[in-house]
């Protein structure tokens, strides 16, 4: 199986929910020209393997919380959230500059 270059993965990713498929969830950069919405969640993964994970607070407000993340085997991106006690598995099926998609 190809494996991921953790390169490509080293930006602020938004999710794109219009362009979700019932298999696939889609993830653009931050710069992308994305149509409003009232709120949307997100990941930035950083070279030194930390990452920040963005949300949605009760109140419509922007969340954020400090994590790590790393690539497993099988083009696994894990991304853990200890603030959380969260461990979050994608299975990433394709990712390019400019596009990030990963199994629901």
């Amino acid at each position: 199986m190809e494996s991921i270059d953790p390169n490509l993965l080293n930006q602020k990713w938004v999710h794109s929910h219009e362009e979700d498929t019932a298999e696939e969830m889609v993830f653009r950069p931050s710069t992308f020209k994305f149509p409003p919405s009232r709120g949307r969640r997100g990941f930035e993964l950083h070279p030194d393997g930390t990452a920040q994970i963005l949300g949605i607070a009760p109140s419509d407000a922007p969340q954020q919380h400090m994590g790590t993340w790393s690539v497993g085997s099988e083009k696994q991106l894990m991304v853990q959230v200890p603030a959380l006690q969260q461990t979050q598995s994608m299975t990433v099926l394709s990712v390019s500059p400019d596009r990030l998609v990963v199994k629901k």
